[in-house]
């Protein structure tokens, strides 16, 4: 046992340092993560800051201009034009120029002051669905409390019915960066692992080393968790590279357990590790091993739970999310950043990866073997 040991960690030491000798590879493994962490925090964002907009108002009225200068002083809406003409608003919309034009009806103060629901038109380009609806529901929060409030300036009764008070938990400003940055914890975690352990067996093949290996002492179990463990500790460093970025860049507060956050990291790495060790065990070389890695992630990152809600897919998908580790990566992350969540409710997630795990990594081991022989 004790042979076997140190067999390993000198088989550890060698993969670290054929991992690290490199400086590309050095950069390779720190830069890209800080990149896509502020690229995805920035770009890949659902919240409208900068919506361009015209107007064309047929009112003229000091009801319509007040209106007006609430879209203007949101922080949202630029108004990048004042029409006209009715003619005017499908070159705007067919050039891409604005994303809406709104259109204040000719009786606009009169139908305010007899107590009436006044009436807008929103014309929005519907090629981008996601950010016109987004949009058009910022307009309509915008005009009921712009109703209300007239009202009330003017001397009138607020309409009645209910008032709704909106309250959002773990994510107050409804941020997406909220949402996205934790999420790479595992996506670009995986990807890196996947990737390095993929391509550990297929390097030694093509350096020649690979037979080499194979008369020493080493045994097929301790060459599989010789190329394993390096991967992993290369995945957990990169996690908290990502998790660094989150907290002291973005600033977004981390409310949950370190402790049981990594432990969810470690059960995830030994999911990808195992699939990362199958790849490895079929590919005959480098460029195998890399194709072969990414007809996998893609997969894998579109039935996450990373772009679109699981419940919304159809339902033959949402049984292969669960086969897919990275889906219960995100949720443990999102759990355990924003919820504070223990193991109580990360007990599902955990055992789903411990059986992937469990799955994976013998009959990775498996294939290995009969691969040498």
């Amino acid at each position: 046992m004790k042979e076997s040991f140190f067999r390993i960690i000198a088989l550890i030491r060698k993969e670290l340092l054929a991992i690290f000798k490199d400086p590309k590879s050095r950069i390779v493994l720190v830069l890209p993560p800080i990149l896509q962490c502020l690229i995805f925090g920035y770009a890949a964002s659902y919240d409208l800051n900068n919506v361009p907009y015209a107007i064309l108002d047929h009112d003229h009225s000091a009801a319509s201009i007040e209106f007006i200068s609430k879209l203007d002083g949101s922080g949202t809406f630029t108004r990048v034009a004042t029409l006209q003409r009715t003619s005017d608003i499908a070159k705007f919309i067919d050039e891409g120029r604005v994303l809406l034009v709104i259109v204040v009806d000719e009786d606009f103060e009169k139908r305010l002051m007899a107590g009436m629901p006044a009436k807008l038109q929103v014309i929005a380009d519907g090629r981008n669905s996601n950010t016109a609806g987004t949009a058009q529901s910022y307009i309509s929060t915008i005009a009921s409390d712009f109703a209300t409030r007239w009202r009330a300036d003017n001397g009138q009764d607020p309409p009645g019915g209910m008032k709704l008070t909106t309250r959002a938990w773990y994510n107050p400003s409804l941020e997406t960066r909220w949402y996205m940055i934790p999420s790479l914890i595992g996506t670009i975690t995986m990807m890196m692992t996947l990737m390095l352990t993929a391509m550990s067996v297929a390097r030694e093949r093509e350096a020649g080393t690979f037979d080499q290996l194979l008369v020493t002492p080493f045994r097929p179990s301790e060459i599989m968790i010789g190329k394993a463990l390096p991967s992993m500790l290369v995945g957990l460093s990169q996690a908290t590279t990502i998790l660094l970025v989150a907290q002291l860049w973005f600033q977004i507060p981390f409310t949950g357990s370190y402790f049981m956050l990594y432990l969810g990291l470690i059960l995830f790495l030994a999911a990808a590790v195992g699939i990362g060790l199958f790849i490895s065990s079929l590919a005959a070389n480098m460029q195998q091993a890399m194709i072969y890695s990414f007809v996998l992630l893609m997969p894998f990152m579109l039935l996450s739970g990373l772009t679109a809600p699981i419940g919304n897919m159809p339902e033959i998908l949402q049984y292969m999310t669960l086969v897919n580790p990275l889906r219960y990566a995100i949720s443990i992350t999102h759990q355990v950043y924003l919820e504070d969540a223990g193991v109580r409710e990360l007990y599902p997630e955990m055992l789903a990866l411990v059986a992937i795990a469990a799955v994976t990594l013998p009959f990775s081991a498996w294939l290995f073997r009969n691969r040498l022989t």
